[in-house]
């Protein structure tokens, strides 16, 4: 019984099975014997009326049964696993003549003279069938899905005069809300990955003109404008142009030997590699004078709003500055992650005022917890920077009088019998609520206003801003920004397509990839995705791999300001969709996307 075709050993009753067959065996030859009729005359086994409804088989005929007339019987084994049989062709219901045909005619008719498993079939019954289905009640209907390999059980088939067609089977899909933007990530990206149906190949190996004309519309921020769908996009001369504009981006320092992204545990990358001035002073001086001159030349593009963000990456914590109009902030801000309380207090002896943005959200929050909870009309204690002026801002919180909380001490009259904590210890206790931030994405710094600029002179004297030893000493921090700006070198990131073949079910699809890989800034992210959705006609689907540091500049800045929609962002060099985009507060908190999926032009996205 093994050797046979379509056979399962899928059951575990087979005892169960074989006495449910001697039972139908008993009832149906009672109701050969009692009820001669049951069959219509003048139906052969070739007419619809002997096409059985709840098996997947062909009718046996008289020739073959003990009992002779034709009377269908099920089969005990059919099911999903075991009626499947690639080689067999289907029988159809051919709605012009109103019949049931098979297309290879001889092997239905062989497997109707053996006694082997049954072949699928999906087919609608006409309506002698429907007076037969109606004889057997007590039976359901199984409705058969396209592929023929979905089973769903129909109570409202009994009552229909026939089986509906695969499309009105099908449960009706909700129509999910049509997002034409995904929300602005402000993390890094170190790679991402574009998976579509449609060939990615247009996507590298540019033409020298088409090269030349990205690199020149960069330069001069020209962006073409595309149709809203791209029938070939290999021949499209404008559409690689613009994807070689949009892999642009402006670095300083540019060592070609040395990747300077990313740098916070990127000691390995360096190990080994040509470092002059490591030990040499004076090239160190050198560096650190040209960078100087470099970061100053990014703050005031940034101040005259010719330069929307840029980033400053060093081997211990990273900045984002952003100018004012970005973020719904009327003013620049910067955000610094990670940091330690030695950073923190550095800026705090320089007169920098911060806030500490998740900190107040978490001490916000419990605090209205705590309200709800006692349900009274008391005042909130003020924490830092959330409700005292600003002044105060920057300010950690101060604990209470040591002698105040040992007064419920003295209530109780044992204050003589409690050793009162020592000065070393008391001190330990406050260092250690402040400790616990540290290198944690909850000691995410935000600085505001006019103390940015404050920020600016103070990252360039901090002698620790740069590592005094490893494989990283005497290295400047790396700036990154979207715009040219003074002693920066023009960079591209690194294309490369990929052909290959994803299971899909029984058989192969094929899937074209694109990867994309290098410090990956937030309008580069968005300016590819603006090219492949007319490229890849509206899917597509990507897999970003975020700079772990830097996912929480997603925070939201609790900023008091009005709102930044009046401020003129035409002269920042972008697109003016990416703009748009990055106008608007971030709605991520301190997680970055992972994921994003574009199907029939409306994105999709996980964080």
């Amino acid at each position: 019984m093994s050797e046979q075709a379509g056979y399962s050993p899928s059951f575990k009753r087979p005892a169960e099975i074989m006495r449910m067959r001697r039972k139908r065996a008993r009832s149906e030859a009672g109701s050969l014997s009692g009820s001669p009729a049951a069959a219509s005359p003048g139906q052969g086994a070739s007419s619809p009326s002997c096409v059985r409804p709840f098996s997947p088989g062909p009718l046996f005929n008289s020739q073959t049964r003990s009992g002779g007339g034709g009377v269908k019987r099920r089969n005990p084994f059919a099911n999903i696993e075991n009626t499947y049989c690639p080689s067999k062709k289907l029988i159809i219901y051919n709605e012009e003549e109103g019949k049931v045909e098979a297309k290879e005619k001889n092997e239905v008719d062989q497997l109707s003279t053996k006694k082997t498993e049954p072949i699928p079939f999906a087919a609608r019954l006409t309506e002698a069938e429907n007076m037969e289905r109606q004889q057997l009640s007590s039976k359901k209907s199984l409705d058969f899905s396209n592929d023929d390999s979905l089973f769903d059980e129909d109570e409202e088939d009994l009552a229909s005069p026939l089986l509906k067609s695969p499309p009105a089977i099908a449960p009706a899909s909700i129509a999910p809300p049509v997002c034409t933007e995904f929300p602005a990530d402000w993390s890094l990206k170190t790679r991402v990955l574009f998976m579509s149906p449609l060939s990615l190949s247009w996507a590298e190996k540019p033409k020298a003109q088409e090269e030349a004309v990205g690199l020149s519309q960069h330069c001069r921020a020209q962006y073409s404008t595309l149709p809203h769908s791209i029938q070939d996009a290999k021949s499209c001369s404008e559409l690689r142009s613009s994807f070689q504009q949009s892999l642009v981006f402006w670095q300083h320092p540019s060592l070609p030997w040395l990747s300077l992204f990313p740098r916070i545990n990127a000691e390995r990358s360096f190990t080994g590699k040509s470092t002059p001035w490591s030990q040499d002073s004076a090239l160190q001086q050198s560096l650190m004078s040209e960078w100087s001159v470099s970061l100053l030349s990014l703050y005031s593009l940034l101040k005259a709003k010719l330069c929307p963000y840029f980033y400053l990456c060093s081997y211990q914590f990273t900045v984002l500055f952003k100018a004012a109009g970005v973020s719904g902030s009327n003013s620049i801000t910067a955000l610094i992650s990670p940091t330690t309380r030695g950073l923190r207090e550095a800026m705090k002896a320089e007169g920098i005022e911060f806030s500490l943005p998740l900190v107040e959200e978490e001490r916000k929050s419990r605090d209205l917890d705590l309200d709800d909870e006692l349900d009274c009309g008391k005042e909130k204690d003020d924490d830092c920077c959330g409700g005292k002026e600003e002044e105060d801002c920057g300010k950690e919180k101060e604990p209470e009088n040591d002698d105040e909380d040992m007064s419920w001490l003295k209530e109780m009259g044992v204050q003589d019998k409690i050793k009162k904590p020592d000065a070393i210890s008391i001190q330990l206790r406050k260092e250690g609520q402040t400790v616990s931030l540290d290198h944690k994405p909850e000691s995410v710094v935000l600085v505001e206003g006019s103390d940015t600029f404050t920020l600016i002179n103070f990252l360039i004297n901090c002698k620790s801003l740069v590592a005094s030893a490893g494989s990283q000493a005497g290295l400047p921090p790396t700036l990154l920004a979207p715009v040219a700006f003074r002693g920066a070198a023009m960079q591209t990131l690194k294309a490369r397509s990929v052909n290959v073949k994803s299971q899909v079910g029984m058989g192969y699809q094929n899937i074209s990839s694109l990867e994309v890989t290098g410090p990956i800034l937030p309008s580069s992210l968005h300016s590819i995705t603006a090219l492949l959705r007319p490229a890849q006609k509206g899917n597509f689907s990507a897999a970003l791999y975020t700079h772990a540091p830097t996912a929480v500049m997603n925070v939201h800045q609790n900023t008091t300001q009005s709102s930044s929609s009046s401020v003129d962002l035409s002269s920042f060099g972008l697109r003016s969709s990416s703009v748009q985009q990055l106008q608007t507060p971030s709605t991520l908190g301190k997680t970055a996307l992972n994921h994003l999926n574009m199907n029939n032009y409306s994105y999709t996205w996980k964080n």
